[in-house]
């Protein structure tokens, strides 16, 4: 797709509800692909992955036992969270300090499962996620684990963005700039899929789901094939 045809993509249902909802696991590249297409489709964009982090980050740093359910749960209450909602910024703030960088580091990573596996703030970040949807007139690309079945079930597109556990390795690696040895991205990936995927299932595609296989895919194929499959639902609807 030339520059100029991104730049030049009309906007799609002007003045009607368009979510996009992007489910997928660790490395599937879904962070990414989904603020590429929110900003070609000009529509806001949330990343809840991020969400979780700011809350785990939050219980660290504050010393709150990641192992007693009833305290994170209130963390998920008391946590006073500034996100970006467009893919043309980055930013996380938790009590006005930017955590952007900070939520990303490997301890964060390895500790979030705690977090997004504890109900209570589940729930909490769940109604966050929502409200944000409402607060931009529910036209947005929001991406995550259960953003298909839970989040949005009702979103005028619903995606699985998913790749072999080979490519997830790869491209974390790629993510991370070769700072993690096969260990530590086996933590990261497939060990941290594990586990969240004890409350939700990201890695099968529910009814009316459409699957996307990025394995053999490079970004710009994935962000194009990612368009297409937003275009063809909403001209079969």
């Amino acid at each position: 797709m030339t520059q100029e045809l991104i730049e030049t993509l009309p906007a799609l249902r002007v003045g009607r509800p368009l979510v996009v909802a992007i489910d997928g696991p660790s490395g599937s590249g879904k962070s990414s692909v989904s603020k590429e297409v929110a900003r070609r489709l000009r529509l806001a964009y949330l990343d809840t992955g991020a969400m979780y982090r700011a809350l785990t980050w939050f219980c660290v740093n504050t010393g709150i036992s990641l192992d007693d359910a009833a305290s994170v749960e209130q963390a998920a209450r008391d946590l006073v969270l500034e996100l970006s909602t467009t893919p043309h910024e980055d930013f996380v703030r938790v009590d006005g300090v930017d955590v952007a960088e900070a939520i990303r580091e490997p301890a964060i990573s390895s500790a979030v499962s705690a977090v997004a596996t504890t109900l209570g703030a589940r729930t909490e970040l769940i109604r966050r996620q929502r409200e944000l949807i409402e607060k931009h007139h529910r036209r947005m690309v929001v991406e995550g684990r259960d953003i298909t079945t839970v989040v949005a079930p009702g979103a005028e597109v619903r995606m699985l963005l998913t790749a072999s556990e080979e490519a997830r390795l790869r491209r974390r690696g790629i993510q991370l700039g070769g700072t993690q040895n096969a260990e530590q991205l086996a933590a990261q990936v497939i060990h941290r899929d594990a586990k969240d995927s004890t409350v939700v299932n990201f890695t099968q595609a529910a009814d009316g789901v459409v699957t996307l296989d990025s394995s053999d895919l490079d970004f710009e194929e994935t962000v194009d094939a990612a368009l297409v499959i937003v275009t063809k639902v909403l001209n079969r609807d």
